[in-house]
């Protein structure tokens, strides 16, 4: 495997607060993988990034079925300055919040800095839209909060060695080559992992998806690439993935609910072909 080396400094950090993000998988994932050895990096379940910018690989391709989250990540790789401009101009208030929530805006700069704006200000940094496609998260009590425009001007310059598509994941394998690394993150929730896991999770990633990615895998494999893959340590799930490979399930705390949240510990998996 050629050895790639990390482009930018860990001081480069997601621009975005996701649902199911990755961060507390940053400090476990040397304990089980040598992530430091492949030639590009593919992450097709980018989300908030949170993998892809700790590693922040010199050649990599991000994608997710999410349109409105690539065509951000697109603004930011081309013209991060325009979109720190719009930001800037938006009130931290809950009044308006909803009235950013509302409208439509007429270019790609402030429908990417909507998008930002929304995300950060949100309950809890979903991602959610109503039957008419539109976004409908509430208000999330973060007037104090402060954007981090100078990390955005170091995202936008990783991302600039970084192909960005809109694509599904079962397409993304068309791009991956021998001894490339392929990091799978599939949209799932750990707080139902025993009783109405299935139909929790149904309309996130369903059963039938879950069966599809195990395919991917199978593929990834014969082109000769290793991939790590996060999910839920569900009997179901050990049972669709089970294929000799290396499977560590990972207690953890997680957040749940508001204002008023509690916190539980819950368990994940860790699969991969990568032998440390």
């Amino acid at each position: 495997m050629a050895i790639e080396k990390k482009l930018q400094t860990p001081s480069t950090k997601p621009f975005l607060r996701w649902a199911g993000g990755k961060k507390w998988l940053l400090k476990e994932l040397d304990k089980y993988v040598d992530i430091n050895n492949y030639n590009s990096y593919h992450e097709p379940f980018i989300g908030g990034g949170a993998v892809y910018f700790h590693l922040s690989p010199r050649k990599a391709i991000i994608s997710d079925s999410n349109k409105e989250l690539i065509e951000t990540y697109k603004v930011i790789q081309n013209n991060p300055e325009e979109v720190i401009k719009h930001i800037k101009s938006f009130e931290r208030s809950k009044e308006f919040y909803y009235f950013v929530r509302n409208k439509k805006y007429s270019n790609e700069f402030e429908e990417a800095a909507r998008f930002i704006y929304l995300n950060q200000m949100s309950f809890n940094g979903l991602y959610r839209v109503n039957t008419n496609g539109e976004y409908n998260v509430p208000y999330g009590y973060r007037e104090k909060y402060h954007f981090d425009y100078d990390n955005l001007l170091r995202v936008s310059l990783l991302l600039k060695n970084t192909v960005i598509t809109h694509q599904d994941f079962e397409h993304s394998i068309l791009n991956i080559k021998t001894n490339d690394l392929v990091f799978l993150d599939p949209p799932y929730t750990v707080t139902h992992n025993s009783n109405g896991f299935i139909h929790y999770n149904k309309k996130l990633f369903s059963l039938d998806d879950q069966y599809k990615l195990s395919d991917t895998i199978k593929k990834i494999k014969n082109i000769g690439a290793y991939y790590i893959l996060t999910n839920a340590a569900h009997q179901t799930i050990r049972e669709i993935f089970e294929n000799g490979d290396k499977m560590y399930e990972i207690d953890r705390a997680s957040l749940i609910g508001g204002k008023n949240a509690i916190r539980g510990n819950y368990a994940e998996l860790i699969l991969t072909n990568i032998i440390k």
